[in-house]
């Protein structure tokens, strides 16, 4: 167990009870190896990537069959403009889907579902979305972190009985924790599950934003303190009450089906509770888990049509007497794109065989995939319009109606766009990942940290403090200049090693300076996340390029492309690593707040 890295100075109440219900929400124990967890405390377990672990050829069997079905039947029957432009998915295609088992793919086949593991699931949404990312982003919400995923994991067998063949079979659930005024903070949550008298029932009233399923059951008291309780329910739109009071519009993925709901006096059957009250935003990180994984491998699939395009493009457009690929700009931009496309499926490969192997606690290798796959995959996506220039920025429709190639990298900027906003902003994602990897430290050193407990046990924690670091301190400057060798030629997962030793002395170092304001830090947090993801895809990809040579001679010059990606994620790492000690985050600070404050309303005005 380890203490939270909180401190009340300065803090409102609610401040404070917003930072507690997250910290206690959270998975605090490491039951199975973590990669991630252990980079940053200094160790780079190599042994977990090399080798690779590749799909087996049974599993592949069962995947390469149910992709086959599937392409045939996007390419007949989806039409992903036409989705795009009228924002509606056509009776026949739903029919379709569901005849196909898409629904249900997660779904274990007791329960009416395909099973598929989650490395053929990732691999089928990658697929789907190549095609429809609307598609993909309806068939993700409904069963990665829709009602599938958690009642599989926590509801009890009557309820899986109950609901899942139903959602195996077409009938769609959604999931989040959005409120009109509640985005990444529980605590603020105001819709409410209050008891019947009898104990039968829960009566639920509220608004929530963007499909969400999370409610607060009456508080608790906890040493003298009210503590409040986030529960999940599962509530059917016909139920008494439920209303969709809206639709919402985005600027892509126009073809979801995402509103506004409203909950007025719902009166839930207490059999509809998942897992037990007080436990609801607990379900939920632990759903996003394995559940942020197609998220990636979505991203996987456009990543793979722009480097498509821009193959084609790169060929087809001549300027200045040479295709625009053969140029020094266009080839840095597909080169870049190939190798980095590389990396994310070799990370999200990664933590799908880990998840079915169930062999290692992937919340922190899912988190970054996620982070680094959304990210990646938005810029790949600006890339390949910036190389079609004017094309790139046209709609396919109006491409296809004079007569060239339909290339949709249009609709794929502003589909792309939302990955780094749901399951979790790229912000959030950085600060969870953070939080994570200054448990070890914490559950070393956080006692003495925290000024809410008493000096014997502070100067306690001191004590073991010190125990642990006179040896684990100088351990990483030799760790970091130890001559680490690889067997892989350009030698980085060497490199990644020695590096491991320089983040972890980077955070203990981040520690020791800020003490709990380190909180606050958040550009430092995302700097060390920032090199730690690099060093995760680096590891990743050594790995994955190591296992590609016992594939078939189509599967060429995997390695220029693994080196390649390693070059540009070192030169992102030496960029973060001088920035930890040079910035201007205090000045960016002081504008910000000029900014609040209205002190420079005149930049607002115009001017001369």
């Amino acid at each position: 167990m380890s203490t939270a890295l909180i401190s009340e100075k300065g803090k409102n109440r609610e401040e404070i009870e917003s930072l507690e219900v997250a910290e206690e929400a959270r998975e605090k124990d490491w039951t199975e190896p973590s990669f991630v967890a252990e980079l940053f405390m200094g160790r780079v377990h190599t042994e977990m990537v090399d080798p690779y672990p590749e799909q087996s050829t049974e599993d592949r069997a069962v995947g390469d069959a149910y992709l086959a079905k599937l392409r045939t039947f996007l390419i007949e029957k989806v039409d992903a403009d036409k989705i795009d432009s009228t924002g509606e998915m056509s009776p026949e295609m739903m029919q379709g889907l569901i005849d196909l088992g898409a629904f249900g793919m997660k779904i274990p086949k007791e329960y009416g579902g395909l099973g598929l593991s989650q490395t053929n699931y990732g691999r089928a949404m990658a697929l789907i979305c190549s095609h429809c990312a609307s598609t993909g982003g309806m068939l993700s919400a409904h069963q990665s972190i829709g009602v599938p995923q958690p009642l599989y994991l926590f509801g009890t067998e009557e309820q899986k009985k109950k609901y899942l063949p139903r959602l195996a079979k077409g009938a769609i659930s959604a999931f989040a924790l959005t409120e009109p005024d509640v985005g990444s903070d529980p605590a603020r949550m105001t819709t409410t599950a209050t008891p019947t008298a009898d104990g039968s029932h829960y009566i639920i009233n509220g608004t929530k934003l963007w499909c969400t399923n999370g409610a607060q059951t009456p508080a608790i008291m906890k040493n003298g303190r009210e503590k409040k309780q986030i529960s999940a329910f599962i509530v059917e739109k016909t139920m008494p009450g439920f209303e969709v009071v809206h639709r919402c519009r985005f600027s892509g993925l126009s073809g979801i089906q995402n509103a506004l709901l409203k909950f007025t006096n719902v009166k839930i059957p207490k059999e509809n509770l998942i897992w037990g009250e007080g436990r609801g935003l607990r379900l939920a990180l632990i759903t996003l888990n394995a559940g942020r994984l197609s998220l990636p491998a979505g991203a996987i699939g456009g990543a793979r049509q722009c480097v498509k395009y821009s193959r084609d493009w790169g060929n087809e457009r001549k300027q200045w007497g040479a295709a625009v690929g053969q140029h020094e700009a266009g080839a840095r931009k597909i080169a870049s794109m190939t190798a980095h496309l590389f990396a994310m499926e070799s990370i999200t490969w990664l933590a799908a065989a880990w998840v079915d192997r169930k062999s290692h606690d992937i919340r922190l290798e899912a988190a970054m995939a996620k982070l680094f796959c959304s990210e990646r995959t938005h810029q790949i996506i600006e890339d390949t319009v910036q190389l079609r220039g004017g094309r790139g920025y046209e709609r396919a429709s109006s491409l296809k109606a004079r007569g060239e190639k339909a290339y949709p990298a249009e609709r794929m900027l502003r589909d792309s766009r939302i990955n780094m906003i749901v399951e979790g902003t790229s912000e959030i994602l950085r600060l969870f990942i953070a939080r994570e990897a200054l448990d070890r430290h914490l559950a070393v050193a956080g006692d003495a940290l925290n000024p809410k407990l008493g000096i014997g046990r502070r100067l306690l924690s001191v004590v073991r403090a010190g125990a642990f670091y006179s040896w684990w301190y100088p351990y990483q400057f030799i760790g970091q200049y130890l001559n680490v060798v690889s067997l892989f030629a350009p030698g980085h997962l060497g490199y990644a090693k020695r590096t491991s030793h320089r983040l972890a002395k980077s955070i203990f170092h981040l520690m020791l300076l800020n003490g709990p304001a380190l909180e606050k830090r958040q550009l430092q947090l995302g700097r060390i996340v920032d090199i730690a993801t690099d060093l995760f895809a680096i590891s990743a990809t050594v790995g994955r390029a190591r296992a590609k040579h016992t594939l078939p001679p189509d599967v060429k010059n995997v390695d220029a492309i693994a080196d390649l990606f390693c070059r540009e994620a070192k030169a992102r790492i030496r960029a973060n690593f001088r920035a930890l000690r040079c910035n201007d985050d205090r000045l960016l600070r002081q504008v910000s707040k000029q900014v609040l404050n209205g002190d420079v309303r005149w930049i607002e005005r115009e001017s001369v």
